[in-house]
């Protein structure tokens, strides 16, 4: 995948639209990124961090009974994970960057709260402190992860405008930012937000493409016919997507949140329903009303529940090298309960969106397909919401035969 142009745009998405309180810690973040992706020895500490701390690389395991196609089903398991998810790969890179800039204190913003954790863990390693700001409907559905923040020694900031939920999150994080930019280092937790974040959580981020090509050749001796992620801002997914962009015979999946159909407020599909405006510094597809306004979202996963989407997804929708699809509340919520019946994996909501497409892909691709679904995270954090969802989950799944 190809870097940005220099005024950060990937094709016509992308840029900078920031207000000039933050020109110049953009500005100087931009010249960090360069130095340090530059040094050989930032790289080396980043990689030590991942491999003795996060635990990489991770597996790609054969998942045998959760599709009821014949198709070949590979798991990129990024729940395995130290903190049980994908976002500690950008973390640790970022909290690298926040300390060669000698910066004193993390923010970060969070929705189902994993990368709030991944934040309050590295700074705990680094001996910074981290505040996190989370919306109070998140705060309510994802009390574990709240709780694991803050054992980590994490502030945590509930954020009650809009719509109490990850864009209000960003909002409050941005607004804190911008009044305190000179010692504060915002880590972004999705490929999202003004140039140059977009560009360097990708590249903290697509390990777990460079893993998962290097395994699937290794073990199968082949590239995949298809690969699955699910998309709310998009890091997992360009992070698993850089692997193959290159290869024109790999079909590349974005699985976006449905939720309970196509109409405002229903859904926080952007590439599916939205059209291109500036949320959050860039410019890219979101959600938003025939005046310019950011509509209200609804996800039943709070990891997808943004209004937005990153530019290089915008980029990847328009040239026509990935698909994106939609998968409703429902879908999502059967492929969660069918994959921890089926394989003894709990995945994580958001990864459950990208679970509810393998049947509907393979099945396009015929019995000799090789199907790659990154399994972003873990889903303890999502049981005690389930639960309280009345006549909602989903039946229990019959086991079937292997």
């Amino acid at each position: 995948m190809q870097a940005p142009d220099q005024r950060g745009y990937f094709g016509r998405f992308g840029g900078q639209y920031v207000p000039e309180v933050l020109h110049h810690a953009v500005t100087e973040l931009e010249r960090v990124v360069d130095n340090a992706f530059g040094d050989a020895t930032f790289w080396q500490e980043y990689h030590g961090i991942l491999t003795n701390y996060v635990g990489r690389p991770s597996p790609l395991y054969q998942a045998q009974r959760f599709s009821s196609t014949t198709a070949t089903v590979l798991f990129k398991r990024e729940d395995l994970n130290h903190t049980g998810a994908h976002k500690i790969n950008n973390a640790v890179g970022q909290g690298l960057l926040a300390r060669r800039m000698g910066m004193r204190r993390l923010i970060a913003e969070t929705g189902a709260g994993q990368h709030g954790v991944a934040t309050a863990t590295i700074g705990a390693k680094l001996g910074l402190p981290v505040e996190v700001y989370m919306g109070e409907l998140d705060i309510a559905r994802q009390a574990m992860n709240v709780a694991t923040m803050r054992l980590l020694g994490a502030a945590i900031h509930p954020v009650g405008s809009g719509t109490k939920t990850l864009k209000d999150a960003v909002n409050a994080a941005i607004r804190e930012w911008a009044a305190s930019a000179d010692d504060t280092f915002y880590v972004i937790g999705s490929v999202v937000g003004p140039h140059p974040y977009p560009y360097l959580v990708r590249e903290f981020q697509k390990v777990i493409g460079h893993e998962a090509r290097r395994q699937c050749l290794e073990q199968w001796g082949r590239l995949p016919s298809d690969v699955i992620a699910c998309v709310g801002g998009g890091s997992n997914a360009i992070g698993i997507f850089s692997g193959f962009v290159e290869d024109e015979g790999v079909r590349l999946w974005g699985a976006e949140a449905a939720g309970r159909g196509p109409g405002p407020g229903d859904n926080a599909a952007a590439l599916s329903y939205g059209s291109v405006g500036i949320l959050h510094g860039s410019k890219s597809y979101l959600l938003q009303d025939s005046d310019g306004q950011v509509l209200g979202t609804h996800s039943v996963s709070a990891g997808l529940d943004y209004p937005g989407v990153g530019p290089e997804h915008a980029l990847l929708k328009e040239s026509g090298r990935a698909t994106y699809l939609g998968v409703s509340d429902q879908e999502a919520i059967e492929a969660y309960h069918r994959c921890a019946q089926r394989e003894g994996i709990i995945p994580a909501l958001e990864s459950a969106h990208a679970l509810a497409l393998v049947d509907r892909v393979a099945g396009q691709g015929g019995p000799d397909s090789l199907v790659v679904v990154n399994l972003s995270g873990r889903g303890e954090k999502d049981i005690s919401q389930l639960e309280e969802r009345k006549g909602q989950t989903a039946p229990e799944v019959v086991a079937g035969s292997d």
